[in-house]
């Protein structure tokens, strides 16, 4: 028998429609002729408490710190062990084991962890499938590659796993205790990417909370030329008092100067004039998605998340999404437009724009160079019955249809017009913007643009027609959303201030995964670390207080963001993974010496942050139940039973 382990049952299904035959079901599988199909629900296994390594760990205690096992055990969750028992009762028939865990480093690790729990000796193939469609299923079947190319990924996986434990234990055990100390009665959960997350929330609202508005002033004027009129602005010189960004911190000059502009006549001194060609957007990685979901719909990281998954797995509308590749294979791009047709067929709107595409075009979209484990996010073809979808699985659908048939247009043509008016012996700009050939924009925005410039021939004269001044204020950064939060953590090297480590980041750049980013804001706020007000999200008192006690690199994403990119050489490079583990052992021996209660103690009293609606608070044991499943990526520790103070 060749017994094949998917990741979960969706996919189990799907393999085995895709094979000649006709499925019978068995207890926990799907049987084909000789080929058995069984599933994970997930993880099965987890990490093993500390208890399971000496019963006294059971009990939390700083001299019991770090806890470092000497052997690393796996232990059945409790939800899976009919599962686990399915599969060892398979893998004794078996001739042959065939991998079907997701394509990519987590999924890799939660099948192989179970064939090498149950002490599976004999082969062991890989099968990747990223559509669920059954043509693309039979194709992964026909290329089933040798497991033993992934042990990498199966490495990084697997430190991965136990990094977060060594840190997620050990941190959140010393900071609770601390706050015992301090305190406050309940868990203080710290983790190698939630911290560092909460982090960049806590330090925006203390910009914002501590930002001091200033006044500064605009002069703008009215002119006349041979071909219409147009509005400039003063540009004062270094004589005037000036900000770091050359905005006017002085009225008088301004009003001064607007006294005398009314009927003077100057020239155009200078005028650049450019052409742009900007290509379609790039199909979809999961997180682009988020963000551009979250600005147009509404929709919070997790929600578009789940929508993906429904598409994914219950519609069979899309690709696998959890992908971080915003590219696709080159195999793809003759099959496009019958792809296209099929999935845009029952949508009035996706009709429209097929009907613009042009399939001979090929953008830059297709680059099997940029396709890792996985490709960007698109429709696999299958026709979406409307009955079906909900508004938000149509709206994101149509997102992601959208981002394919863009690449059929063509590109957008702009032309850029910059002006500098010489006036009464002062500096004025102009700028403007026309559209020559709309391309792809139409599918992404039906708003008008800001009209152009009129026609202006460098040297004529102008007049001034009227000119006025604009008190304005300096104004404090934007909270978080959703949206900009998944943009940061994509984006990290951006707030990362030593510039070796950002530029070493610009090729490893992002905190977090594609799969996980949405879980651990979820998880924040569930913890009662951050809460929401409309679509801003705020650090609570609590979460301000916990970064403040922490050490600076703790909440910083350089650690965890440098962390990924060891991972990354460990999965793509083959690295041995000791050094990796071996170093952190030696960090988490200086952060928990710095662990101090009375740091802590005046964290807490001097915190300020939003409190969490007192109805919206979960239960403590459904909030810790969060980092028990996959994808949360929090780091944390496993939960316990312990009570959480609100």
């Amino acid at each position: 028998m060749r017994l094949i382990i998917a990741e979960k049952p969706s996919l189990a299904r799907a393999i085995a429609e895709a094979l000649p035959g006709a499925a019978r079901r068995d207890d926990g599988a799907l049987v084909v002729g000789d080929t058995t199909v069984t599933w994970c629900l997930g993880h099965l296994l987890e990490q093993a408490p500390p208890d399971a390594y000496d019963p006294a760990l059971k009990q939390w205690r700083l001299d019991h710190l770090p806890i470092l096992p000497a052997e690393w055990k796996l232990m059945p969750r409790p939800r899976a062990r009919g599962q686990l028992a399915v599969i060892r009762r398979l893998l004794k028939g078996a001739r042959e084991v065939v991998h079907a865990g997701d394509p990519d480093r987590e999924g890799q690790l939660l099948v192989q962890e179970v064939i090498e729990h149950l002490g599976w000796k004999g082969p062991v193939s890989r099968l990747l499938v990223s559509d669920l469609n059954r043509p693309a299923v039979q194709r992964a079947l026909a290329r089933l590659e040798d497991n033993a190319r992934y042990q990498p990924l199966f490495r990084a996986a697997e430190s991965r796993a136990r990094a977060d434990w060594l840190y997620g234990i050990n941190l959140t055990r010393a900071w609770t205790l601390i706050g015992r100390q301090a305190g406050h009665d309940g868990v203080l959960s710290v983790g190698r990417v939630q911290t560092p997350v909460l982090g960049l929330v806590v330090r925006r609202d203390a910009e914002i909370r501590d930002f001091v508005p200033r006044p500064f002033f605009v002069l703008w004027a009215d002119l006349e030329v041979a071909a219409g009129r147009l509005r400039a602005w003063w540009q004062p010189g270094e004589t005037h008092p000036l900000d770091d960004q050359g905005r006017l911190l002085a009225r008088q000059p301004a009003a001064d100067l607007a006294e005398r502009l009314p009927g003077a006549e100057g020239r155009l001194a200078r005028l650049e004039s450019r052409d742009r060609r900007q290509p379609a957007p790039l199909p979809y990685s999961l997180s682009a998605l988020q963000v551009d979901a979250a600005r147009r719909f509404g929709l919070s990281a997790k929600a578009v998340l789940e929508i993906c998954q429904r598409l994914y797995e219950r519609h069979k509308l899309i690709t696998y999404p959890r992908s971080d590749c915003r590219y696709l294979p080159e195999e793809h791009f003759a099959s496009a437009r019958a792809t296209l047709e099929g999935a845009c067929r029952t949508d009035p709107t996706l009709r429209g724009w097929l009907a613009g595409a042009d399939f001979s075009r090929r953008s830059r979209a297709w680059n099997d160079k940029q396709v890792g484990a996985h490709h960007a996010l698109s429709p696999t073809g299958k026709p979406a019955d409307p009955s079906r979808l909900d508004k938000a699985e149509a709206d994101v659908f149509r997102l992601i249809a959208r981002n394919v048939l863009a690449q059929f247009y063509p590109p957008l043509v702009t032309r850029e017009v910059k002006a500098e008016f010489a006036i009464a012996g002062e500096a004025f700009r102009a700028s403007g913007q026309e559209i020559l050939e709309p391309g792809w924009k139409p599918l992404f925005t039906t708003r008008e643009e800001a009209p152009p410039l009129p026609p202006l021939t460098e040297g004529e004269t102008c007049r001034v027609r009227e000119a006025g001044v604009e008190d304005r204020e300096t104004r404090p950064p934007e909270p978080f959303t959703d949206a900009s939060l998944i943009k940061a953590m994509m984006n990290i090297g951006r707030y990362v201030e030593d510039p070796a480590v950002r530029r070493t980041l610009r090729e490893h750049d992002g905190l977090g995964t594609e799969a996980t980013r949405a879980g651990i804001i979820e998880t924040l706020v569930e913890r009662g670390y951050l809460v929401r007000r409309a679509k801003a999200l705020r650090a609570t008192r609590l979460g301000s207080a916990l970064i403040a006690s922490l050490p600076d690199a703790v909440g910083r994403p350089e650690r965890t963001a440098l962390w990924e990119q060891r991972l990354g050489s460990i999965a793509e490079a083959g690295d041995d993974p000791a050094p990796f583990l071996a170093s952190l052992v030696t960090d988490l021996h200086g952060l928990l010496s710095s662990a101090d209660a009375g740091r802590l103690r005046q964290a807490l009293a001097n915190a300020r942050g939003e409190e969490p609606a007192p109805a919206g608070r979960p239960s403590a044991r459904r909030r810790g139940s969060t980092a028990r499943r996959r994808g949360t990526g929090t780091g944390g520790s496993r939960p316990t039973r312990r009570r959480r103070s609100s």
